[in-house]
């Protein structure tokens, strides 16, 4: 099975689901990435004394190595302005995200749920814009079969002292996936691929936050008890 991971900046994936990512590709599913930013607007720049275009590259580079680290079958980083994705036309953005699953014909498309997790307004748009080409491809091509949001629950989120976190309710939970100690070591390895924040990681205790249960909702399909497989009853 084929899944497509769709986030506005570098590190959404390894922050959030990278050591799903890992397992889907150690289970013989096809990973792809898809990130619509570099990054290049964040504060770490002035830390490194860069300018966004620099800072851009330096991200980039870092991915590429995130990519062999929970071995990507495929990533791609676009090139659109971090943190200005609410200033442009979505229907530009729809566009180009449409084309992409054109190119990439995933069964599962993975993204933020609607409050983002963090709440940031790239996460926020990333949401929109994913939901919305998603209902429009599948009703002309009855693909991608399914539109999943990952997050921690709402009790995961509550335990953050790093930074204020939404999480899922309970009711909306569809779907509980439990992945082995090698990805989480696998997605740890990733973190520690983003040099430029590596005091932003270490502060923030995130590889202590890397639990062995993944959460997910699903768009549109409701599964109480939650199913264990994210390409289950499709």
């Amino acid at each position: 099975m084929r899944a497509l991971f769709i986030f506005p900046h570098p590190d959404d994936e390894s922050y959030g689901p990278g050591r799903f990512m890992h397992s889907l590709q150690r289970q013989g599913h096809e990973v792809y990435l898809l990130t619509l930013t570099r990054g290049e607007a964040t504060k770490q720049r002035f830390r490194l004394g860069v300018d966004k275009a620099e800072m851009g590259r330096i991200r980039y580079g870092e991915m590429l190595n995130v990519q062999k680290t929970l071995n990507i079958r495929q990533m791609d980083v676009w090139d659109f302005p971090d943190s200005g994705l609410k200033d442009m036309d979505p229907r530009e953005l729809e566009k180009a995200i449409r084309a992409h699953l054109d190119k990439t014909d995933p069964d599962v498309i993975i993204t933020y749920p609607v409050h983002g997790i963090s709440g940031f307004y790239d996460h926020l748009v990333c949401h929109a814009l994913v939901k919305r080409v998603f209902v429009e491809w599948r009703e002309e091509r009855d693909r991608p079969k399914r539109l999943a949001f990952f997050g921690p629950t709402e009790e995961q989120a509550a335990q953050s002292t790093w930074f204020p976190l939404k999480g899922l309710k309970e009711d909306d939970i569809d779907c509980v996936v439990t992945v082995e100690a090698g990805d989480i070591e696998a997605n740890k390895r990733a973190l520690d691929c983003y040099k430029s924040y590596k005091e932003t990681n270490d502060n923030s205790g995130i590889k202590d936050m890397l639990s062995p249960e993944m959460y997910f909702e699903f768009f549109g399909e409701s599964f109480d008890p939650p199913l264990n497989d994210i390409f289950g009853k499709m």
